[in-house]
């Protein structure tokens, strides 16, 4: 499971921490960020199903499609990446889909689907990417986040860049993510049709 591993803490700031692993079979580690955020775990449910505002909070995102979704709790998704000149932006086609991690805790799954479309020359087509969300209740009222990912981004990219410069990818991501739901004016809709799957025992209120 790519929560398991030997996670070595690399830094903390702004109140997330981001660890490495290394990855069986990769030169490229995989990364995790945890933070914890005063919000509500169905506002953070509501973020994810909230695609349009995705640019928003999602490092890099330069362009994103919806390609498929199944019963509100799985999509498969295209995403455009920028990528510093000279290299190609990279496109991730991921199919993501919503779980149970726990005791009240909601996993968001990820994993790369590279043949879903023919490749686009305009693009580099990542061909390995797998990751998951997991948001956890805290006895506190807060909602602790874990973001965990391994994408190897091509063989253009030495193994050493992409390691420099993947604490990039889980801080901005989390802490955009935090000011995005922390924002009192961002109220994305809860997708009612997550009840028929997964059921929210208790849900932490949004402190102003």
């Amino acid at each position: 499971m790519i929560l398991d591993g030997n996670w070595a803490f690399r830094v903390e700031h702004k109140g997330i921490k981001i660890y490495s692993s290394r990855v069986s079979g990769s030169d490229v580690c995989g990364f995790k960020g945890e933070t914890e955020v005063s919000v509500s775990l169905k506002k953070l449910i509501s973020l994810f199903h909230d695609m349009a505002s995705y640019p928003r909070w999602v490092h890099q995102l330069a362009d994103m499609d919806i390609l498929e979704k199944t019963e509100g709790v799985e999509y498969v998704v295209r995403q455009i990446i920028n990528t510093p000149w000279p290299l190609q932006k990279r496109e991730i086609i991921l199919r993501t889909g919503l779980v149970s991690a726990g005791e009240n805790a909601i996993g968001v799954t990820m994993k790369g689907e590279p043949d879903y479309l023919p490749d686009n020359p305009n693009y580099h087509r990542v061909r390995h990417s797998m990751g998951m969300w997991v948001f956890t209740p805290t006895d506190h009222g807060t909602v602790h986040i874990s973001f965990v990912m391994h994408v190897d981004p091509g063989k253009d990219v030495p193994a050493p860049v992409s390691n420099a410069g993947m604490f990039e990818v889980p801080f901005y991501s989390l802490n955009n993510m935090k000011n995005l739901v922390m924002d009192g004016s961002y109220d994305p809709p809860y997708p009612e049709e997550i009840e028929r799957h997964l059921s929210i025992v208790e849900d932490v209120p949004d402190k102003p």
